[in-house]
């Protein structure tokens, strides 16, 4: 097999940003190297002044096949997740029919996924009230960790668990070794903060934003927390929305508990202040809270105390969004952002200092770490899968719907001016995206350590 060079004068390395060239032999990289050190028996491909990343790594999607193929499905993610310079994908257990809360489940989501993936993909099991028996199993079956919602998650196929429920899974969660990803809602000050807008405009963003509190995610991570300590298991938080826990979390990590941290590019580039009223597709749980919460969260992504990324991409049919009844009450939560999330991270992040040092670590980096593929995926070393993705910093484009790819092209992105470009990815040495095209066959697989 012949051996190949793909060269960068800005290639993000662990040791830092440099010019190189990557020796990809097969599927793995096996060196990188000085560009005046390249073989002369490998055959080259100059990127020239275009950075090389490594492949992005999503650990919170919802791809929602089997059962809500209408929604999403792995064909359309994975294309979306291609275009968008991601790599590997880690499905949550939700939205799909059935939910992977059983190994049966599992293997349906494998049996779906076959033969539709653009890029490599894993699973997340379920935790809810009735499946401790099958939390070993999972484990056992492949999942990369587990997932569970403190509050309704908006279907019910999904079951929300009480502290009860939790204190019979923890244990046999910590034994697995692997991570519990939670939604850090409690439904006490939800219900009672929608109780007190009765009569309530809802087409009015701001209704919607008292309605899920900051004390919700509060009491939640205060619980979760208090949980860690005493099962002494891996919690994650999802998609963190409020500010003002970090300082709780901040403290709980020096006290030497196990907790890892993410947020999302829209709690990072929106704000509530320019949320315009009946503007649903800005729905999402937790919601987009005030500015100055926006910019206290990119502090916590300088200090450390979050520590990565992922896109929370939840997508669904355009009707229940609710465009024209302009409902925040009716409309389903969530955001698709699988093709643009880099770039919307780039556009705020380059503002504020940050380099694509600290894109690397917090969108393929530290999620691969979360999910346990870490040896493999997330950083150009030798040794590690040769995914990649060529992306040119400096140019802006104004968002499209032929940009996003994924099955409904809806998105609150669409129209905006943002700054970085996807030109081209990479999976295990394969372009799989180049310049708005897909080439080839569906290459990708589920990941296997």
């Amino acid at each position: 097999m012949e051996l190949r060079a793909f060269l960068s004068r800005r290639v993000v390395t662990p040791e830092g940003l440099r010019p190189a060239a990557v020796l990809v032999d097969g599927e793995r990289i096996r060196a990188v190297v000085g560009l005046e050190d390249v073989p002369t028996n490998a055959v080259q491909q100059d990127f020239g002044e275009a950075a090389l990343l490594p492949g992005l790594v999503d650990s919170h999607i919802h791809i929602n096949e089997p059962g809500r193929t209408e929604w999403e499905g792995f064909r359309t993610a994975t294309l979306a997740a291609a275009a968008g310079g991601y790599t590997m994908l880690v499905d949550m257990p939700l939205n799909c029919v059935p939910a992977t809360t059983t190994v049966p489940a599992l293997q349906a989501k494998r049996r779906a996924a076959q033969g539709q993936c653009r890029v490599d993909w894993a699973a997340w099991g379920g935790v809810v009230p009735d499946n401790p028996q099958d939390i070993e199993a999972l484990a056992g079956a492949g999942v990369r960790g587990f997932k569970c919602f403190l509050v309704h998650p908006g279907m019910d196929e999904f079951s929300m668990v009480r502290e009860a429920d939790l204190r019979t899974a923890l244990p046999l969660v910590a034994r697995t070794g692997l991570p519990l990803l939670v939604h850090a809602e409690l439904p006490g000050p939800v219900d009672a903060a929608t109780e007190r807008l009765r009569g309530a405009d809802w087409s009015r963003y701001t209704t919607y934003l008292q309605s899920r509190p900051d004390e919700a995610e509060l009491a939640a991570i205060r619980l979760m927390l208090s949980l860690c300590r005493e099962y002494e298991f891996h919690l994650h938080i999802v998609h963190l929305a409020t500010s003002l826990a970090l300082e709780e979390l901040r403290s709980a990590r020096a006290a030497g508990l196990s907790v890892s941290v993410e947020t999302c590019p829209h709690y990072l580039h929106l704000h509530a202040e320019t949320i315009a009223d009946g503007a649903t597709l800005c729905k999402c749980a937790p919601p987009i809270r005030e500015r100055a919460n926006r910019e206290r969260l990119w502090q916590g992504l300088r200090d450390g105390v979050i520590d990565l990324v992922a896109t929370d991409h939840s997508p669904c049919p355009p009707a229940m969004k609710c465009l024209e009844e302009k409902s925040f009450r009716s409309a389903w939560g969530g955001i698709a952002s699988l093709s643009v999330a880099l770039p919307v991270m780039w556009t705020e992040a380059r503002q504020r200092g940050f380099t694509l040092m600290d894109i690397a670590r917090w969108m393929s980096r530290e999620p691969a770490r979360l999910a346990g593929c870490e040896g493999r995926k997330g950083q150009i070393a030798a040794g590690y899968d040769a995914d990649f993705v060529v992306f040119d910093p400096e140019t802006e484009f104004t968002v499209i719907a032929d940009w996003l790819h994924h099955r409904h092209p809806v998105s609150p992105y669409l129209g905006e001016s943002l700054r970085g470009v996807v030109k081209k990815t990479y999976l295990r040495g394969t372009a799989v995206f180049d310049h708005g095209r897909f080439p080839g066959e569906a290459s990708g697989g589920e990941f296997h350590q």
